[in-house]
């Protein structure tokens, strides 16, 4: 019997993710940051036709088979590739210059083969073609080529034909999202640290020499919160914007408060009564509950990394949607519903 299963990094650049001289260029035009994947990735197909169309940096698509015999797995392979596309600086089809960009080659191990599981590694990734000149951390010092983006899927099969993907290395830019074998959004890398990787991914430091990072990977918000986060961002009054160290606190129980906010970059603890009941990640939509509940805070949210953070008004969302968000965020209940 063959068993099959992949998982899926789509990586993409969020407007509020870069900074310095280059946030610069987003804000004239020359270059742009990309509009969120969508929720399910329901064929690779898909994915080749939004390679085609620009609407993500890279991917990389780990899929792999076993072949099972009375119990035993008798063979085992990789199937999958990685993407990656070019980079466009200009003002309209006549005032454009493309950059290709550099692939490399994709790493995958041999997979490992247990008595009732097969599990594979892929990574992929490379460079975009644009130069990007900048001070770098050790030897040479300075760097005109583009940091190096990658990300490292890992994907265990059973016998029995359940599988289980993950995240387990990546670029500390741009934001990668994760899919399931059903092409299902599942989780984020929690950080999107555009200055660290200027600095950092360069030469051996990427796993076609001697690295890897691991990163911070945390659950995908509900299908509700990223409706939301549109009409926050973008529905008509601009959020406010704020940046939190790790350790700040965002909303403390039992205060009042009758702002909205919406996690753009970092993770988030929530606690309950001195007790840790949840960790957020980018996309989150919080502080609702203190709308209903005689606009007292009902837990507080503390940085568990640096994070930037949108404030809005209550009046930003309309109030069905807000007892609907609330309804789900119930988290120090042991039988709240899922996010």
């Amino acid at each position: 019997m063959r068993f099959e299963s992949s998982v899926t990094t789509v990586s993409w650049i969020p407007s509020e993710s870069v900074s310095g001289l280059y946030k610069a260029g987003f804000a004239i035009g020359a270059s742009h940051p990309d509009d969120p994947p969508p929720d399910v990735i329901e064929d690779p197909a898909d994915l080749d036709e939004m390679h085609r169309t620009q609407r993500f940096r890279f991917a990389n698509r780990l899929a792999a088979w076993i072949e099972v015999a009375d119990g035993r797995i008798t063979g085992a392979g990789y199937s999958g590739r990685g993407y990656i596309s070019r980079t466009r600086f200009g003002w309209g089809p006549q005032r454009e210059v493309t950059f290709h960009p550099a692939g490399f080659p994709e790493l995958r191990t041999e997979p490992e083969i247990t008595a009732t599981q097969a599990r594979f590694t892929q990574t992929t990734g490379g460079r975009t073609g644009a130069p990007m000149p900048r001070a770098v951390t050790g030897k040479p010092y300075v760097q005109w080529q583009a940091p190096t983006v990658w990300t490292t899927l890992a994907l265990t099969i059973g016998t029995d034909g359940s599988a289980h993907g993950e995240l387990t290395g990546a670029s500390a830019f741009p934001r990668h999202w994760v899919y399931d074998g059903e092409g299902r959004l599942v989780a984020k890398s929690g950080l999107a640290n555009f200055g660290e990787w200027m600095l950092t991914a360069h030469g051996q430091h990427s796993p076609w020499g001697s690295e890897d990072s691991q990163p911070l990977v945390t659950v995908a918000e509900s299908a509700l919160e990223r409706q939301l986060s549109a009409t926050i961002m973008r529905g008509g009054a601009k959020p406010a914007i704020r940046k939190l160290a790790a350790g700040a606190v965002l909303a403390e129980q039992g205060q009042p408060g009758g702002d909205i906010y919406l996690l753009l970059d970092g993770v988030l603890s929530v606690w309950v009564d001195g007790t840790q009941v949840a960790e957020l990640g980018p996309g989150a939509v919080v502080g609702e509950r203190a709308l209903r509940e005689h606009g007292r805070r009902t837990a507080t949210l503390r940085a568990v990394t640096d994070c930037v953070v949108a404030t809005a008004a209550k009046d930003q969302i309309d109030r069905d949607s807000l007892e609907s968000l609330a309804g789900m965020h119930h988290r120090e209940d042991s039988d709240a519903p899922p996010p």
